[in-house]
C-alpha cells in the first residue's frame, strides 16, 4: 500500500528541468569578423612582402580547398539541423541535458568517441546536440572525447603507425578527461 502511494508520487511528479529553446545565432558574429580580419591582414602582409600575384595564387588555392570541403560541411550541417527534428527535445534533454548527471556526460563521451569523420561532421553535430536539448557540458564532453580518442582516428591512424600498447596507454590516460571537462563546464554554468 505504501509502495503504491510512493510509486504514484513518482509518476505524478513534474519533470525536474524543462529544456530551454535553443538561442538564435547571428549569421555574422564576432568570430566571423575576427576570422575575416585575420584573413585580410594575412593577404595584405603576403601582398606587401611577396607580391600581389602570390595573393592571387593562394586565393585560388584557398577557394579550391573551400570547394572540396563544401559538400562535407553541407552534409554535417544537414545532419546537425535534422537532429532536433528527428529526436524529441525531451528525450535528448533526459539523456544528455543539464539534469542527466554523470550518466549524461558518459553518454556524450561515448558519442564523441564513435562519431565518424572529421571536424566537418563533429562540430555541426555538437551544435545539433545543443539545438536538440543537450547542455553545453554534454557538447563539450562530446567534442573533447572526439578530440582525444575518436575511434575512427585511433583505429585507422594511430594503430597504423604506433605500437598498440602506446595507443592503449594514451587512450587509457585520456579516458576520464572528457567527462571531467563536462563536469567543470556544468559547475561553471550552473
Amino acid at each position: 500500500m505504501r509502495d503504491e502511494a510512493a510509486e504514484d508520487d513518482r509518476v505524478a511528479a513534474p519533470p525536474a528541468h524543462t529544456p530551454k529553446p535553443a538561442p538564435k545565432r547571428k549569421v555574422i558574429d564576432t568570430g566571423f569578423i575576427i576570422l575575416c580580419t585575420l584573413t585580410l591582414s594575412a593577404a595584405v602582409a603576403v601582398g606587401v612582402l611577396k607580391g600581389w600575384d602570390r595573393v592571387l595564387v593562394h586565393s585560388i588555392e584557398g577557394l579550391w580547398f573551400v570547394g572540396e570541403l563544401l559538400p562535407k560541411i553541407a552534409c554535417g550541417v544537414f545532419v546537425a539541423s535534422a537532429l532536433p527534428l528527428v529526436l524529441p527535445r525531451e528525450t535528448v534533454a533526459k539523456w544528455i541535458g543539464p539534469d542527466s548527471g554523470t550518466r549524461g556526460l558518459v553518454c556524450a563521451a561515448l558519442a564523441g568517441a564513435v562519431i565518424p569523420g572529421g571536424p566537418m561532421m563533429t562540430f555541426p553535430l555538437a551544435a545539433g546536440m545543443l539545438a536538440a536539448g543537450a547542455d553545453i557540458a554534454a557538447a563539450l564532453t562530446c567534442v573533447t572525447a572526439w578530440s582525444l580518442y575518436g575511434l575512427n582516428r585511433t583505429l585507422i591512424w594511430e594503430l597504423s603507425f604506433l605500437p598498440a600498447d602506446l595507443v592503449g596507454l594514451r587512450v587509457l590516460i585520456c579516458l576520464p578527461f572528457p567527462v571531467l571537462v563536462g563536469w567543470v563546464a556544468r559547475k561553471m554554468t550552473a
